[in-house]
């Protein structure tokens, strides 16, 4: 079986392992950087370019679709599975992941546990905003924001205020969300596959700060998840219709709430945390989906 992984960079950990499992399983292997295919388009002949050639022969593909290139990755995505190539990643899938608000709001209606969420079109609003998700302290996140950047904790009614007015004047979206205390600037990230639970770590923020990101200075360790906590993150996933599926998560006095179901969740480190092979787990749920 050819197996392509889509990314920009071979260099990065989660590429190059994922390269490793595709060979290690005793696959053949392609890096393919969406950015570079060439998309065309004719009645029932749809094809994708690579370089200068006909991508063909190509059995499945793993999408690592960076969220600044959303709009083209997918769209790469897309034309591979017109063409009849199984994705580890369906490309509407990894659409509603991107939209932080439609991903909420499709969490919501499955039932999933959630921090108290608002959303409206100006700061004009924001009185009933800050009130609705319980006062200072809150979280105001950009709804495109990634890995921690564009999330702002408001410890006063005024500062949630002139932060959200900040962000009207520069014609950027955002939402505001219930601060969980709690929680203890610590999040959990699941990683799922096909459904199943493969893995889970607990991320701690360095002293001082309540974002857990790792790219931001984070570390993590291993957890043992509870029966609800598990539930949850599957059926998160699946809600999202993501086959492969990073959920980060809050450790609440109301149980599990969901922050995010992340379509292309890193391997680093989830793997040096758990001591797991994600990588082999993924190439698997591949296998068990191509003739």
């Amino acid at each position: 079986m050819k197996i392509a992984v889509l990314s920009r960079n071979p260099k990065l950990y989660s590429t190059k392992r994922l390269v490793e499992a595709i060979e290690q399983r005793g696959h053949e292997s392609v890096i393919i950087d969406h950015l570079k295919c060439i998309i065309e388009l004719e009645k029932k002949s749809p094809k994708i370019f690579y370089n200068g050639e006909h991508l063909e022969n190509i059995d499945a593909i793993i999408p690592r679709i960076g969220a600044s290139v959303t709009f083209y990755g997918t769209a790469v995505v897309r034309q591979f599975e017109m063409m009849k190539v199984f994705s580890a990643v369906e490309s509407q899938a990894l659409v509603r992941s991107r939209d932080k608000l439609r991903s909420l709001q499709i969490l919501s209606r499955a039932g999933v546990g959630l921090p108290k969420t608002t959303f409206a079109d100006s700061s004009k609003y924001a009185d009933h905003i800050v009130k609705s998700v319980g006062g200072a302290p809150l979280i105001i996140k950009l709804l495109e924001g990634t890995q921690g950047l564009g999330v702002v904790m408001a410890e006063t009614n005024n500062a949630a205020n002139s932060v959200m007015e900040a962000f009207d004047g520069l014609n950027a979206r955002v939402i505001a969300q219930q601060f969980i205390k709690e929680a203890g600037g610590a999040d959990i990230r699941v990683f799922v596959v096909d459904g199943v639970v493969v893995g889970a770590m607990k991320r701690q923020g360095k002293e001082g700060e309540f974002r857990s990101n790792l790219h931001r200075g984070g570390s993590a360790s291993i957890v043992e998840l509870s029966d609800q906590e598990e539930l949850t993150a599957i059926k998160a996933t699946k809600a999202m219709g993501l086959g492969v599926a990073g959920v980060d998560m809050l450790q609440s006095s109301n149980g599990p709430l969901v922050l995010e179901v992340n379509s292309s969740p890193g391997l680093e480190g989830i793997e040096n945390a758990t001591k797991k092979d994600i990588a082999k787990e993924i190439i698997k749920y591949v296998e068990r989906n191509v003739d």
